[in-house]
């Protein structure tokens, strides 16, 4: 994080939106004309809560994490964290808020096959030049978390892929981020697997305080949430679901 470009603090904001989208817009041109991914889209997010996109693929699912996450600027429209404007944060601002203050979890799992499980959490503690000890042990308390203390040595390779994506949503969560953001997270997961790993978001998601934003087609999952969107080309589809749903 730069001196010269602080980001704006979230102290003091537990009863307001973490994340919020206001008419948010994304459209990609192409040699056949432009497509409209995003249209007037808006949502909010509050500490504490679990917020499930659901829509088919091709839907704009991921284009909207993608704006969310800063990882892409729309069309039209705002997105904000806490008091800091997304799409007009300088580059370096960005990416201060993608290595501190969002933390994304990969349909693909997105592990660094050559390390460790216990390496590939560290990875977001490194980059921010945690200390040595203070790292290792947010490591061993994420890995225990996520139930993979005694996998802590292994490489990618050697785990399942539920296991895989416990990795993930461990690193995803080492720097202490105020907002998750997960594309499918259960994509590549059996449905036992899956409702398991989702059981395991809503738990860390109520424990920490982050504000969490998962993408699905799965209407399975769909009960573990607070509140669930539906994403129809492009445009957001509120639904409730009677006790699920926080007020």
């Amino acid at each position: 994080m730069t001196s010269a470009e602080p980001l704006p603090s979230l102290e003091d904001e537990s009863m307001v939106p973490l994340l919020q989208a206001n008419g948010v817009g994304r459209v990609f041109p192409t040699a056949a004309g432009p497509v409209t991914a995003l249209d007037a889209v808006s949502l909010e997010v509050r500490p504490g809560e679990l917020l499930v996109v659901r829509g088919r693929s091709g839907s704009g699912k991921t284009t909207l994490l993608n704006v969310l996450g800063g990882l892409d600027t729309p069309t039209s429209g705002t997105v904000t964290l806490g008091t800091l404007d997304l799409t007009t944060a300088s580059e370096a601002q960005l990416v201060a808020a993608r290595r501190t203050r969002i933390g994304f979890v990969f349909q693909a799992f997105g592990l660094i096959p050559v390390l460790s499980a216990a390496e590939n959490v560290e990875v977001p503690l490194r980059l921010l030049g945690v200390d040595p000890v203070e790292r290792d042990a947010r490591v061993a308390e994420l890995l225990d978390r996520v139930g993979l203390s005694g996998h802590a040595a292994q490489r990618p390779a050697e785990l399942s892929g539920g296991q895989q994506q416990r990795v993930g949503i461990a690193r995803a969560l080492a720097a202490r981020p105020q907002v998750l953001l997960a594309d499918e997270p259960t994509g590549q997961l059996d449905s036992v697997t899956g409702a398991a790993m989702m059981d395991l978001l809503v738990e860390l998601v109520h424990d920490s305080g982050v504000a969490a934003v998962v993408t699905t087609h799965d209407p399975i999952l769909m009960a573990r949430a607070d509140r669930v969107v539906e994403l129809h080309d492009g445009r957001t589809v509120p639904r409730r679901r009677g006790a699920h749903v926080r007020e």
